[in-house]
């Protein structure tokens, strides 16, 4: 049974730099938009949101009680500082239950092994986090399962169109899109290589880290909130 995800909102009269005072007390500042409502600046508990976001998905439709009134969501974005990882803005989309929506479901790989890895070594590279399909929203999986028993050698690729979903089930990315793939393990020693010296020359300070995900700078969110 699915579980029922219930957050409790109230329209919010504090927008720009003046939310840090929020979050200081414990609230997270959002915008509810969509079916049946104006895009809305609301405020909700952060502790009570950042639990709800950790056991759902990507895909997961919530209950956004504003003041009394019930809308049912997805979360579009969410921004948060790229140093401490704290939540700072969250986007949500009311649905009409009756039509179809678009939405970004979570990838996972299948518990089994790959005899790739079994047999050969070969270590699996993942090509994308998420899918977007589209489908009624009652019928939204949580999860998109690749199965990696078909790797068999190294090399081998699940792409996009080899997965098999349900027919009301419509994907939307690229068919020919990168999954998962058997890679030699020289390979991605290469590339970890490269990845630890870029974080080194970020912490020389050869680099400016982003402060917020997507690009946005604080200021940029304070003056959205």
């Amino acid at each position: 049974m699915t579980k029922d995800f219930v957050l409790e909102a109230s329209v919010r009269d504090i927008i720009g730099k003046k939310v840090k005072l929020l979050r200081r007390e414990g609230k997270l500042p959002a915008v509810i938009y969509g079916y049946d409502v104006a895009p809305t600046p609301i405020v909700l508990d952060t502790l009570e949101t950042e639990q709800v976001l950790k056991e759902g998905s990507t895909s997961t439709l919530v209950t956004l009680n504003v003041d009394g009134n019930d809308y049912i969501v997805l979360v579009r974005d969410q921004q948060k500082s790229i140093i401490n990882r704290d939540l700072l803005h969250v986007d949500f989309q009311a649905i009409n239950l009756e039509e179809k929506v678009r939405a970004q479901v979570d990838i996972v790989l299948s518990s089994q092994d790959a005899p790739a890895v079994e047999e050969h070594g070969a270590l699996l590279v993942t090509g994308l986090d998420t899918l977007e399909i589209e489908c009624m929203p009652q019928e939204l999986p949580e999860e998109i399962v690749v199965d990696v028993s078909v790797l068999e050698n190294i090399g081998d690729t699940v792409i996009v169109r080899d997965l098999d979903l349900p027919e009301n089930i419509t994907l939307l990315d690229d068919p020919t899109t990168m999954l998962v793939v058997a890679t030699p393990p020289s390979e991605i020693i290469v590339e970890e290589e490269e990845e630890e010296e870029e974080l080194l020359d970020l912490e020389l300070g050869l680099e400016e880290p982003e402060v917020i995900e997507k690009g946005k700078t604080e200021e940029e969110v304070e003056e959205v909130d």
